[in-house]
């Protein structure tokens, strides 16, 4: 799907061989377009015209509308406007999105990050859009510092790192 899916010039590109080993990590913007573009697209046509009536179609239907209800939550959090309407709406499905896994997945063990979840409504009406204070740059810059060969020799590292950003805010 991801191959022959066509999408607007302004999104992040995906790796053509997005599942095996050889194309590495995906960053924030990536993982993004996949939840965005990619992913809804995808299930919809492969989960969303369910003609039978068995258990397994009903279920897959059910995870695509749980998995929707994510995705859904995910464009509101992340749109450039914020209001406490579209807080109001972000809650309800995320709270669909995690009544569902807790019916399909009865045993999971929901994670902190599900908990903050919930707590960004509440930012979305203190302190606007998302994309005023979240921390893509944060990110960016681990990212970076990942690239970086160390080749397991932390401490001659970091005092590079060291030096040079000490000669660069100095000099």
């Amino acid at each position: 799907d991801i191959a022959a899916m066509v999408t607007p010039s302004w999104t992040s590109k995906l790796p053509p061989n997005l599942g095996e080993a050889s194309h590495g990590k995906l960053n924030a913007d990536q993982w993004r377009t996949l939840g965005s573009a990619y992913l809804p697209a995808s299930l919809i046509r492969r989960w969303g015209n369910v003609s039978n009536d068995t258990s397994a179609s009903k279920r897959r239907r059910r995870l695509l509308d749980i998995t929707m209800s994510l995705f859904s939550a995910i464009s509101i959090a992340t749109a450039h406007s914020a209001s406490k309407s579209q807080a109001d709406l972000y809650l309800r499905h995320l709270q669909a999105y995690v009544d569902g896994v807790k019916e399909l997945f009865p045993d999971y063990q929901f994670k902190p990050n599900h908990h903050v979840a919930f707590h960004t409504a509440k930012y979305l009406c203190m302190y606007g859009p998302v994309h005023s204070w979240w921390t893509f740059l944060f990110e960016r810059m681990i990212g970076a510092l990942q690239r970086i060969p160390t080749n397991n020799k932390y401490c001659r590292t970091t005092f590079n790192l060291l030096k040079f950003s000490l000669t660069d805010t100095l000099f």
